[in-house]
């Protein structure tokens, strides 16, 4: 056998090997597109920030009808999402429950970091019964189904309302960002500049808040925009259900349930809430995993 047939049969011709130009182009190619999704994703939620904003500058209120109910979208203008069916503006609720999810998806958040947060670096730092404690008020938060948990909270926090739907999320937040904090507190905690620290002396609490939080940060942050999406995930769930946030008071997810019954006939007041839903959700997730990669050395070379 001849040495090319034999690299050939081997894999180690330019054909069947990856020469590191290519390499180099495979990688700059998925730089590329994860770039376009970064813009993408960036520029759709500019949009919902604009439409919060400037949600009571629409010439139709949320609440009231502005014509006949059922309107398919791209018909009319300025209405050029339709009606609902009862004739109120499916853009001026679109708009109005952009706020409803900006609202149960940056506070519960918060609520998460600063709780979850603080109980994560007093259980990484003092360790032991501390940390015993501390690991069993997680463990029992997350021993309940979390859509269990949520139509437990709903049940007994009511009237229902948008706050009252923030509140028992703000609770399924907790555990995650207590063992995510946790975690990278304790990897922090072995580091030269923490034994260091110790050793001259430094009080617990400028050891934690001066040397392990600002190092935890970045990996907090990445986890809160995806934990984010699952938050507006879990309201429309919630709304879907028909314990969400009660109307008028618009939601993504309300919208969806009160023309559910009605998508063979009217598809178009069910797909619009669907597909902002659905681009704000995959937005956040783009961008929540940019940024894990960004903070992640094992991702640093892609």
């Amino acid at each position: 056998m001849s040495l090319v047939e034999t690299e050939n049969s081997l894999g180690l011709t330019e054909s069947g090997v990856e020469t590191p130009a290519e390499a180099a182009a495979e990688r700059k190619g998925k730089k590329k597109r994860a770039g376009l999704l970064w813009w993408l994703a960036v520029t759709w939620l500019s949009l919902v920030l604009a439409m919060v904003v400037f949600a009571d500058l629409l010439p139709a209120e949320y609440d009231r009808p502005v014509g006949d109910a059922h309107l398919p979208p791209f018909q009319s203008w300025p209405e050029f999402l339709g009606t609902d069916y009862l004739g109120r503006s499916t853009l001026s609720r679109i708009a109005a429950g952009a706020r409803t999810s900006l609202i149960v998806s940056t506070i519960p958040v918060a609520f998460g970091i600063l709780l979850g947060g603080l109980l994560g670096l007093v259980s990484a730092y003092f360790r032991g019964t501390a940390e015993t404690v501390i690991d069993i008020f997680a463990d029992a938060l997350l021993a309940f189904p979390p859509l269990l948990l949520l139509l437990m909270l709903a049940s007994v926090l009511k009237p229902p309302s948008v706050w009252t739907i923030t509140i028992g999320l703000a609770v399924l937040t907790v555990p995650g960002f207590y063992r995510l904090t946790k975690a990278n507190a304790i990897a922090q905690s072995k580091r030269e500049y923490v034994v260091v620290a110790k050793a001259m002396g430094a009080r617990p609490g400028r050891i934690m808040f001066k040397e392990l939080m600002p190092n935890t940060v970045a990996t907090i942050l990445s986890y809160a925009v995806i934990v984010m999406a699952i938050m507006i995930v879990a309201e429309g769930s919630l709304s879907f259900l028909g314990v969400g946030v009660p109307d008028p008071e618009p939601s993504w997810g309300g919208m969806v349930y009160k023309e559910k019954d009605n998508l063979e006939t009217y598809p178009g007041q069910v797909f619009v809430p669907c597909a902002v839903l659905f681009l704000t959700v995959f937005s956040l997730n783009v961008i929540g995993d940019r940024l894990r990669s960004k903070f992640d050395v094992r991702d640093s070379n892609l």
